[in-house]
C-alpha cells in the first residue's frame, strides 16, 4: 500500500510532487536561517515545489570535540517556530533523545531521525508518539532492506506518517556511494522516499578534524535519482558554503539552487509522466 503523508498544508508521497526539503546545515544565527528560508521559499514557489525547510538546533555527530554544534534546543526552536511564523513554511529539525524528540514535536512539522540513529528504538518511539511526520535517514551502515525494521517500529506505535530518506552507504575510507537500487526497495515499504543529494557527496571525517565533501557532485547525483523515481529531494543549502560553520563542502550555494532544481524537475517530469 503507498501512503501519501501530509506535511504542513500539502501532500507527498506516489501521484503528488516532488518536494523539497532543504536549508543551511546548522542555525548559525537567527538572520540567516530567516533570509536564507525565505529565498528558497521563493524559489520553491516559482518552480511549484512544495518546501519544507530543515536547519538543526544541534548537530551531536560533529567530528571534532571543538566543532560549532548550534545554538541548543531552546534558542533553535524558538528560531524555527519563527522561520513558521513568518516565512509561512513546514519546518525540519533533526532529533538525538527522546526528550528531544517530545520537545521538538510541540513546535516543528517533521521530526528526523539521524542516519547514525536510524536503529535506535527508543528514539524512534519518542519521535512516532509525537505524532508529527517522522523522516527516518537511512543509516550509512544499512542495506536498503534493512530500513523496513525501522518502518515497523514506527508503524507499531501507530504512526503512519513516515518518510524515508537515502543518504549513501559506507565503504570506509572517508567516502559514500549510492546505490540507485535503494530507491525502489525503500519505496517497496509504502512511504514517499527523498535523496539526500548533499550528504551523499560528504566526505565524512575527510578534512581530518572534520567533514569534507564534493559539491560538484550533487547535480548529476540528484538528476539520477529524479529519473529513478523519488518523491522529495534533501539539500543543505548555504548563501556562502565556504564560510559556512558546518557541512559548507558539501552544502548547495544559495546562488546555484535554482538552476538545479529546475534541472531535477524536468527529469522528474519525463521519468514521472503522470504527475
Amino acid at each position: 500500500m503507498a501512503h501519501v503523508v501530509d506535511i504542513g498544508a500539502f501532500k507527498v508521497g506516489r501521484g503528488q510532487p516532488p518536494f523539497l526539503i532543504a536549508g543551511p546545515c546548522v542555525i548559525e544565527n537567527e538572520q540567516l536561517v530567516l533570509d536564507t528560508a525565505g529565498r528558497i521559499a521563493e524559489i520553491a514557489r516559482a518552480l511549484g515545489m512544495p518546501y519544507v525547510f530543515k536547519s538543526s538546533y544541534d548537530k551531536a555527530n560533529r567530528t571534532s570535540i571543538h566543532s560549532f554544534r548550534g545554538p541548543g534546543i531552546k534558542k533553535g526552536l524558538e528560531v524555527l517556530a519563527k522561520v513558521k511564523r513568518e516565512v509561512g513554511v513546514a519546518v525540519l529539525t533533526d532529533v538525538h533523545t527522546e526528550s528531544d524528540a517530545t520537545e521538538a514535536g510541540t513546535v516543528v512539522d517533521v521530526l528526523q531521525i539521524p542516519a547514525f540513529l536510524c536503529r535506535q528504538t527508543d528514539l524512534l518511539i519518542a519521535a512516532a508518539k509525537t505524532g508529527k511526520v517522522v523522516n527516518v535517514k537511512k543509516g550509512q551502515f544499512l542495506s536498503p532492506p534493512e530500513m523496513g525494521n525501522a518502518v515497523k517500529k514506527l508503524e507499531e506505535c501507530g504512526n503512519a506518517r513516515i518518510v524515508l530518506t537515502e543518504r549513501g552507504s559506507s565503504f570506509g575510507y572517508n567516502n559514500l556511494v549510492v546505490d540507485m537500487r535503494s530507491f525502489p526497495i525503500l519505496r517497496s515499504f509504502g512511504y514517499p522516499v527523498v535523496f539526500d543529494a548533499t550528504h551523499s557527496v560528504q566526505l565524512p571525517g575527510g578534512g581530518g578534524t572534520k567533514s569534507s565533501g564534493q559539491r560538484e557532485f550533487v547535480e548529476p547525483l540528484a538528476c539520477a535519482a529524479a529519473g529513478a523515481g523519488v518523491d522529495g529531494f534533501f539539500m543543505e543549502v548555504h548563501p556562502d558554503p565556504d564560510h559556512a560553520l558546518s557541512d559548507g563542502p558539501n552544502m548547495v550555494p544559495l546562488h546555484q539552487l535554482k538552476a538545479l532544481l529546475e534541472r531535477v524537475m524536468r527529469i522528474c517530469d519525463a521519468a514521472n509522466p503522470a504527475k
